[in-house]
């Protein structure tokens, strides 16, 4: 079995929707042994997207070794460019042939970010001196001039949407430019030209793509799971993450609970009991909060814990 089709047997194992965690993790652990990953090869298996979705996944032990898969797979990928067309396979034998000129390079080079020559090799020692920047991509990193459209103002803006994008993204540098182009594309027809509208939006996409508590984000984007056109018009708080929204969500009925008849009497009573503490000894108020045809809503506050909670 070639290696592609290898990795789309697993990739649709886990996209399945029975999928066990247990699973999940032997399926991982599967794909993190592939001794052979080049661009190519996750490019067509679309590997890399299944398996970077799962870093936002509820368990910590998938999330975890999701990241360290893709983490892995970047390594390789960038190896492959700096090689060349050197076999990739075999990147722990080509580590053990070039030990002497990771240490020239690593002693006579003060700049390891120049992307001319094949500089970082598969060694530590560069690695480890780069290491807090070599785990963020941008354009920069991947190698990608970004000049398309001939204007200085949209090309910078593209660039920085690819940098969102490709933030600790293992999807190929073309996908993600191909991404970029059709955002910075679709933003400047929503806005009618480089105007200030049209970089206040570029902001605001730039920030909640970049934003690392919000992979799921950039991955939707990435794959095309999220058509670009919708996407342009989303507000920040439509972009923002289920933990961001469930986190307002109790800011605002918390505000509601402050501000809603803040001055009312309330009545005490034990007809509620309290499913923090147990306990029966409540004040409530009542509120009309929806239009009139609607039940009233009552507040209820435990005296005892001051947990509150309401219902209609």
């Amino acid at each position: 079995m070639s290696a592609v089709s290898e990795l789309k047997s697993l990739v649709k194992q886990l996209q399945h929707n029975s999928v066990t965690e247990q699973e999940i993790l032997g399926i991982l652990g599967t794909l993190k042994a592939q001794a052979k990953i080049t661009e190519p090869i996750l490019r067509e298996s679309r590997a890399g997207l299944a398996v970077g979705k799962l870093r936002s996944h509820s368990s910590k032990a998938v999330s975890e070794l999701a990241k360290e898969i893709v983490k892995k797979w970047k390594h390789m990928v960038e190896l492959e460019k700096q090689h060349g067309k050197a076999a990739p396979a075999s990147a722990t034998s080509s580590a053990a042939e070039k030990p002497p000129i990771v240490r020239k390079q690593s002693t006579a080079s003060a700049t390891p970010s120049t992307s001319t020559t094949p500089t970082p090799t598969s060694g530590t020692p560069t690695a480890s001196a780069s290491n807090s920047k070599s785990d963020v991509r941008t354009a920069r990193t991947d190698g990608m001039k970004i000049n398309h459209t001939g204007d200085n103002t949209r090309d910078k803006c593209a660039e920085l949407i690819y940098d969102a994008l490709a933030f600790d993204s293992g999807s190929p540098s073309e996908q993600i430019f191909s991404r970029a182009k059709a955002i910075e594309a679709a933003v400047l027809n929503e806005h009618g030209g480089v105007n200030a509208a049209y970089k206040s939006k570029i902001r605001s996409l730039f920030v909640n793509l970049k934003d690392k508590n919000n992979p799921g984000l950039r991955e939707s984007v990435v794959s095309g799971d999220l058509p670009i056109q919708r996407f342009v018009k989303m507000s920040s708080q439509d972009m923002a993450s289920e933990e961001r929204r469930a986190a307002d969500a109790r800011i605002r009925e918390e505000n509601l609970f402050k501000t809603l008849g803040a001055e009312e009497v309330q009545a005490e009573t034990d007809a509620f009991q309290c499913g923090r503490c147990k306990q029966r000894k409540c004040r409530y108020r009542q509120a009309q909060t929806r239009s009139a045809d609607e039940p009233m809503t009552t507040f209820v506050t435990c005296t005892v814990c001051n947990n509150r909670w309401k219902f209609s």
